[in-house]
């Protein structure tokens, strides 16, 4: 079973830098959309496009059939679902919800089970990609819930990305998401220390990049962040606040699975030195700075 596009409203709930994209795209592929972000400023833009405001989260809740979520913090989530003018509280039997929020499994888990109390249907579905990723509709989403449930909203997450797996029950598409950050966030020190590197040496490090990232040092990272890093380009797709919480709950997730994560441990010293020193809405990238 699929949603049809026809009669089909689908709410969204967080319009930063990346959820103004994924909406856009729903927008343009013909399904009426209502939106809700805590800043209304922020949305004003995709407003224009055509999105319907709601002012409140429990209105989004009342009118639409499936609700993607795309916000900061677990804690946001929390709130967004579970409280009291929350989406599980005031939406219809047999809504949809997407949480695209990097977010806690635990928490997933327990939205799943809220929902299916409710005869409503949770996902967990994170996404890779950053800003570029959102922009272009190609976003890696990775997702976890009932097989029903995947295939039903599947129409609609092509609308957004290209590379969609469904990794297992509630929770999964969480774990999977953390096996991302933990890829980026330990290869982001060996691509910042080349690009130092190839400086110090007396290189053009724009000449390195094109030589290594078409070899086995190649990485989205260096492709895509590597350039800004030379150019001093340190603008956020990806803030490094955000970055922060998704290596603490990756962190908090290894240990209680008895997993040491040494290098993931580093990164996110790293990050917190940074963030200490106010660049904390900078872009990932910004770990660079380390090395100039």
């Amino acid at each position: 079973m699929t949603l049809e596009r026809e009669n089909k409203i689908i709410g969204f709930i967080g319009i930063g830098v990346m959820g103004k994209s994924m909406a856009s795209h729903l927008m343009k592929a013909g399904y009426e959309v209502v939106v809700y972000n805590r800043t209304k400023e922020k949305a004003l833009s995709i407003i224009e496009e055509g999105a319907k405001w709601k002012d409140t989260v429990k209105e989004i809740a009342e009118v639409a059939d499936i609700i993607i979520t795309i916000v900061g913090y677990p804690h946001d989530v929390e709130e967004v679902y579970l409280g009291e003018t929350g989406l599980l509280n005031h939406a219809k039997k047999g809504t949809y919800f997407i949480d695209m929020t990097t977010s806690k499994p635990s928490l997933a888990q327990k939205i799943y089970e809220e929902a299916k109390k409710r005869e409503m249907h949770a996902l967990d579905a994170p996404v890779s990609g950053g800003d570029i990723g959102a922009k272009e509709a190609r976003l890696a989403i990775m997702v976890g819930g009932d097989e029903e449930a995947f295939h039903a909203v599947l129409p609609v997450l092509e609308k957004m990305g290209k590379n969609i797996i469904l990794q297992g029950g509630p929770g999964a598409g969480h774990y999977t998401k953390m096996c991302n950050q933990m890829a980026i966030a330990t290869g982001m020190i060996g691509v910042c220390e080349a690009i130092a590197y190839a400086k110090k040496a007396g290189l053009s490090p724009k000449k390195v990049l094109q030589t290594i990232e078409t070899g086995a040092a190649g990485s989205w990272s260096l492709s895509n962040l590597a350039p800004k890093m030379i150019d001093g380009n340190f603008e956020p797709g990806f803030y490094i606040k955000h970055f922060i919480k998704d290596m603490t709950i990756a962190l908090e997730s290894a240990e209680e699975m008895g997993l040491l994560t040494p290098g993931l441990k580093l990164a996110k010293e790293l990050y917190e030195k940074l963030a200490e020193d106010g660049e904390e809405n900078s872009g990932t990238q910004a770990l660079y700075k380390f090395y100039q």
